[in-house]
């Protein structure tokens, strides 16, 4: 059968791991897949989602909200929808409602896309980085998935991105999506 040209390839054999406190073998169960609203994260979710296929693995799909003040700032990019916002007025409780709904709609969206209704999905506002590490305690995640969103992204990486400090602090296996902007 032929496949999509852009469908990811996974082929896992005797996908476990070894910690090497206790040298004790982990199965991988659950996989967590950190989502922005950035056009490769259905790259990204498709690549953990073919991953946790592979591995018979639950799927939680995680998207961060950041703080709100930052969709007030220049340095937003608008989002399903929103232009931005300039005022402080944006700290009201129904605009922050609304940002989580279409975060959760974007979430669902991706679970409708993935054919798996059974994905478990999460928002959080924060930091992002920490909020992905909170997850990974919380949902007691085996592995991470996620996006370098730079065209440098090893240069991202090891210059301080939301990334490198998961990567950093965390004690799970982290699979770095390089993915580029097609404009």
């Amino acid at each position: 059968m032929p496949m999509k040209k852009d469908t990811p390839i996974i082929q896992f054999i005797n996908c476990s791991f070894y910690c090497s406190k206790h040298f004790k073998k982990h199965t991988m169960k659950k996989i967590l897949i950190a989502l922005d609203y950035d056009p490769t994260a259905q790259k990204i979710a498709e690549t953990g989602h073919a991953l946790a296929l592979a591995l018979h693995a639950e799927v939680v799909l995680l998207h961060v909200l950041l703080e709100p003040i930052y969709y007030s700032s220049t340095a937003y990019a608008p989002i399903m929808g929103f232009g931005g916002y300039v005022d402080m007025d944006f700290l009201q409780p129904e605009i922050v409602h609304e940002l989580k709904k279409r975060s959760l709609n974007f979430l669902e969206n991706t679970k409708r896309h993935l054919g798996d209704t059974i994905i478990h999905t999460c928002i959080k506002t924060g930091d992002a980085a920490d909020c992905i590490l909170e997850t990974i305690i919380e949902e007691q995640a085996d592995i991470i998935v996620m996006g370098s969103l730079s065209k440098k992204w090893l240069e991202e990486l090891l210059v301080g991105s939301v990334t490198q400090k998961v990567l950093h602090h965390s004690k799970i296996p982290l699979l770095i999506i390089p993915t580029k902007h097609k404009y």
